[in-house]
């Protein structure tokens, strides 16, 4: 069997309202690694689109922790766990996908002892893989711009249905981020049911 890379990375770190998602992706070998890029430089059109070959191609799993959750154990805590959820989702996906390539799982070994992973940032779940952390990896490693994309595209999607239920708060321009507009409609009316009551505005 040969060896696996997967990535990490997650979406809504920084906004005050909503979840933070976070995608975990091992792409195969033909993959066109061409449509891929760090999903803050896409366009959301082309975001979509790679989503949409990423989720039929590549072997791929999504966290999400709800804002009640980040305020209970703190953002960079809900990160991290929405990454432990995206890989676990992954790997009960696993074996099913690599059957699928016809990739030979080894009777003696485990699937953890042929993947690595890669995680934008500065610090790694707790995952049962080896795993290490890089600063903006997003922007080198094709699997970790896969998984950046699964977490935006899906945080927006999210974002979109709650726009539906709190127009007044405008979530579908600003996605739960601490625009002035979003800081001026908390201050006037409140803070809308899914606000991060831990996080200052």
């Amino acid at each position: 069997m040969i060896d696996l890379i997967c990535g990490l990375d997650e979406a809504g770190r920084g906004p005050l309202a909503g979840p933070v998602t976070a995608g975990c992706v091992i792409l195969p070998e033909d993959f066109p690694v061409e449509i891929l890029n760090d999903s803050k430089k896409l366009s959301e059109k082309k975001r979509i689109a790679a989503e949409a070959v990423i989720m039929e191609k590549a072997c791929w799993g999504l966290g999400v922790v709800d804002h009640e959750t980040i305020d209970q154990m703190n953002i960079l805590r809900a990160s991290m766990y929405a990454m432990k959820i995206a890989y676990e989702m992954m790997m009960a996906k696993l074996p099913g996908w690599l059957s699928s390539r016809n990739i030979e799982i080894l009777e003696n070994s485990s699937l953890e002892s042929h993947i690595s992973a890669i995680t934008d940032g500065t610090c790694c779940p707790e995952i049962s893989c080896a795993c290490r952390c890089e600063p903006k990896a997003d922007g080198k490693y094709p699997q970790v711009m896969a998984a950046s994309i699964i977490a935006k595209v899906e945080r927006d999607k999210m974002m979109l249905e709650f726009d539906k239920l709190y127009p007044q708060y405008g979530y579908a321009k600003h996605k739960g981020y601490p625009t002035a507009a979003h800081i001026a409609v908390c201050r006037e009316i409140g803070m809308s049911p899914i606000q991060r009551k831990t996080f200052k505005f």
